[in-house]
This record gives C-alpha cells, sequence and structure tokens, in this order.
C-alpha cells in the first residue's frame, strides 16, 4: 500500500488556504487583543488612560509602571513567590495521587469505578464558592487556618477530578500488548508501570502539569481571602488586589504588576512545553 507523502498544508488550493489563515489571524486577534491593551496600557502614564479621543498606542510611553509597582505594594515579590510555591506544591500533590490513579482507572475493572469516575465530574459541579463556609469550618477545626497548608489542600482537591479525567483518557491509548510483553518477561505490576507506563504516558503527564499548575496559579484568591489573613502567606491575586484605592485604581500598575506576575507561569509552560515535544516523538520500540 503506498501513502501519499505530500504535505497535508499543501493540498489545499489558495482560497482555501486564505481562508485557513484568515480564520487563524482572526482568533489570534481575539485571544491576544486583551494582552496587547494590557501591555500598552502599562506602558501610559495615568493622565493618557482616560483622554477623549482615547489612543490606543501609548504618547510618550514608558516603562516606569514597572519600577513604582514595586513601590506601591511594597510587598509584591513575596505575593508572586508565594503563588509560585503553592500552585508547586500543589501540581507536585496532584501528579503524586493522580498518575497511580489514572492508570487504575484505565486499566484494572474493579467494583464502583463507574460510580467514582461519576462522582469526579460531579465535584467539578460545584464552584469553590459554595464550598468555602464548609471549609472554613473544617481548616478552623483543624488549626490550619493562615497556613499554605489551608490554600493548598484545597486546590488540590478541585483539581484531582479533572486531572484524573484527562490522564485516564490517555492512559486508555497505551496498547496493552506492551504490558502484556513485560508480564510475559516476567515484571510485576509495579515494575511495569515504572518503566513501560510512565515513559509512554510523559506527554499526558506533562499537559496534566501543565493545566494543574495554570488551575492552582488561577484559583488562590478566593482561597486566600478566606483561609488566611496573614500577609506573609499572601498570594499574587491578593497583591493585584492591592492596586485597587480607595480613591482610584492604578491601572498602569495594575497591568505592570499582572505580566510581572505571570512571568514564572510562562517559564514553567515553556520548560514544560519541551517534554510534551520530545514526548510525542518517542516510539515504544527500538
Amino acid at each position: 500500500m503506498s501513502y501519499d507523502k505530500t504535505a497535508l498544508i499543501n493540498r489545499y488550493r489558495w482560497y482555501e488556504l486564505v481562508g485557513i489563515y484568515a480564520g487563524i489571524a482572526l482568533f489570534l486577534t481575539f485571544v491576544l487583543a486583551p494582552f496587547v491593551e494590557g501591555f500598552l496600557v502599562s506602558l501610559k502614564p495615568l493622565s493618557q488612560l482616560f483622554s477623549s479621543p482615547y489612543r490606543f498606542f501609548p504618547e510618550n510611553g514608558s516603562f516606569d509602571a514597572y519600577i513604582t509597582m514595586w513601590d506601591s505594594v511594597p510587598g509584591f515579590a513575596r505575593y508572586i513567590f508565594n503563588s509560585f510555591f503553592i500552585s508547586t506544591i500543589a501540581t507536585v500533590v496532584v501528579l503524586i495521587l493522580v498518575v497511580p490513579a489514572s492508570y487504575a482507572f484505565a486499566r484494572f475493572e474493579f467494583k464502583g469505578r463507574g460510580q467514582l469516575l461519576a462522582a469526579f465530574l460531579a465535584v467539578n459541579m460545584f464552584s469553590g464558592a459554595v464550598l468555602l463556609i464548609p471549609l472554613f469550618r473544617l481548616m478552623r477545626s483543624m488549626g490550619v487556618l493562615n497556613t499554605y497548608f489551608a490554600m493548598i489542600v484545597p486546590g488540590v482537591a478541585f483539581l484531582i477530578p479533572s486531572a484524573i479525567w484527562l490522564l485516564r483518557t490517555y492512559m486508555m491509548r497505551i496498547p496493552r500488548e506492551l504490558e502484556e510483553a513485560a508480564y510475559v518477561d516476567g515484571a510485576g505490576y509495579f515494575y511495569t508501570f515504572r518503566r513501560v507506563i510512565l515513559p509512554l504516558a510523559t506527554p499526558g503527564i506533562a499537559v496534566v502539569a501543565i493545566t494543574t499548575f495554570i488551575g492552582a496559579y488561577a484559583q488562590q484568591f478566593i482561597f486566600a481571602l478566606t483561609f488566611n489573613s496573614k500577609t506573609e502567606y499572601m498570594p499574587l491575586p491578593i497583591g493585584l488586589f492591592a492596586y485597587f484605592g480607595r480613591q482610584e485604581v492604578i491601572w498602569n500598575e495594575l497591568m505592570a504588576a499582572s505580566f510581572v506576575g505571570i512571568t514564572p507561569a510562562m517559564i514553567v509552560i515553556f520548560f514544560l512545553q519541551r517534554y510534551l515535544v520530545s514526548g510525542l516523538t518517542a516510539g515504544a520500540v527500538k
């Protein structure tokens, strides 16, 4: 059987390519426009933000807001560290729990498996705000309020269900024949899981790590506001909220702080993306 090795993009006619690229450009415009506008706002002085007519590009723009933002909120660097620390620990805990659980749900038949998977979906239907009061009482009874623990545990609990569903779907695509071949050679379940399944599941694990880290980085505001009152444990969203003054909002510094605050998350995504590419090109057979 012969296969057409022509690149897929070369099979389209010119007007079809124009439509494809136009659609991609339109999509990227809607996705990137808020970020571009936010970056331009960070370069403008406050006097230009509400000028009429509105100017999209700044006049005599500067990066002064990226310097003065540190003085407006003195503990901002601590807020960034807290967010990164909380998200990293939450991601590690989720992966430790989700990777073996996803393999079990993908490979083994046991009583109540379908009900548990349905329960995981049901958990995602509840907003974190609905459970704030019972979670607060639980954290208070455990004596962990005003600690990192009080913000990490609820985040992990809400991130585990979606992570299990995502990684389970990926592990179901791994051929069972590879495991059976390892069993024939005398390998046990744990050895097969560690030496056969984990290397092949690297792309899926990387995707789960990225989505979990982003989710943990984004959902800290409501938990920090409820379970923590100490400045030294406050995450980034609370630090950004400090730029909302009683009389006015310092929009240029707020936008500058937002871009500085997401830098650690972008660095993590950048390095994990390398493992995604290498994992997708890895084969199961030498």
